[in-house]
């Protein structure tokens, strides 16, 4: 059933408060600039490794830290961001915890579904897995998300339709990428922690914590 578009939006509304210790967006310049040092975050490797992770779809990926082959904008960038068959958009799956059901995934570079139909090698290559797996909880984190180009949002919808009663969140994506989402109707799909004015201090948290301040946000506002 098509969810209440209405009533889901209001997710942005969620009391996260700000931390001086979070980082602040990087403007796309200043992104630009220092792209190839932009590592997706490390404070939870001690904690999971998809690498390591037998039912990850990067099991036994190796990575160097001096070899750099992956662009975008013709700008190289870390080589510990994972590609997935985009040109111009990578991830980094920092956690999947499989008894919680729930996978934290952190994205870089220019979401393009108009062009490269980046929704679709994302769906059957990465989440499909996951869901396989029995993920149903998604939380994508998209400050380093410089664009957003969308054709459709059918991707979406059938991804939002095989998790049951999980639900698929983005945290901190910015506001240019966040009204081409409402453009399309994706925020049906996909719940938005994300306005500027209200950016959620993701790294404070564990990640089995952070599941859970954003799981009971979201029971109280299904159940509202």
């Amino acid at each position: 059933m098509r969810p209440n578009c209405t009533k889901r939006q209001s997710v942005g509304s969620v009391n996260f408060k700000k931390s001086r210790n979070e980082k602040a967006y990087l403007s796309r310049s200043e992104i630009h600039s220092y792209m190839q040092d932009i590592e997706p975050f490390y404070n939870w490797r001690h904690l999971y490794t998809a690498e390591n992770d037998p039912d990850s779809p990067f099991y036994g990926r190796e990575y160097s830290e001096f070899e750099y082959s992956n662009t975008v904008y013709n700008y190289f960038i870390h080589p510990q961001w994972d590609e997935f068959g985009s040109e111009t958009l990578y991830i980094k799956i920092l956690y999947a915890d499989y008894e919680l059901e729930f996978a934290i995934i952190e994205l870089i570079g220019e979401w393009n579904d108009a062009i490269g139909n980046d929704i679709m090698f994302l769906k059957r290559d990465i989440i499909d897995e996951l869901i396989e797996q029995g993920i149903k909880h998604f939380i994508l984190i998209g400050e380093n998300v410089l664009n957003f180009h969308a054709s459709g949002n059918d991707y979406y919808e059938e991804w939002f339709d095989e998790i049951g009663d999980g639900w698929i969140v983005g945290l901190n994506f910015r506001d240019h990428v966040i009204a081409e989402f409402k453009d399309y109707e994706i925020d049906c799909f996909i719940l938005l922690f994300s306005e500027s004015t209200n950016e959620v201090p993701w790294r404070n948290y564990l990640p089995r914590n952070l599941f859970e301040r954003i799981n009971n946000s979201m029971k109280r506002l299904l159940d509202a």
